[in-house]
């Protein structure tokens, strides 16, 4: 049985180089379920692609772990 996606759009602060993009994105890369973390430091904004279970609580959190803040932005 195929497994259900979903994107989540979040707003990251606090990132100034493209060091700071690729750290958010090995963090969100190695939550449970994540498939893909793309994160762009021109827009503050990262894309994951996870399983639907995949909780948000836990994508702020890790993002939050590595010094950085962030929040789930509505879909488009």
């Amino acid at each position: 049985m195929r497994r259900r996606q979903m994107q989540l759009r979040l707003k990251i602060d606090g990132m100034h180089c493209g060091g700071c993009s690729r750290s958010v994105q090995n963090v969100l890369s190695k939550v449970a379920n994540v498939d893909s973390a793309n994160v762009d430091l021109a827009t503050g904004q990262a894309i994951v692609t996870a399983a639907d279970t995949v909780d948000a609580a836990a994508l702020i959190a890790a993002v939050e772990d590595a010094g950085y803040d962030a929040s789930v932005l509505p879909s488009q």
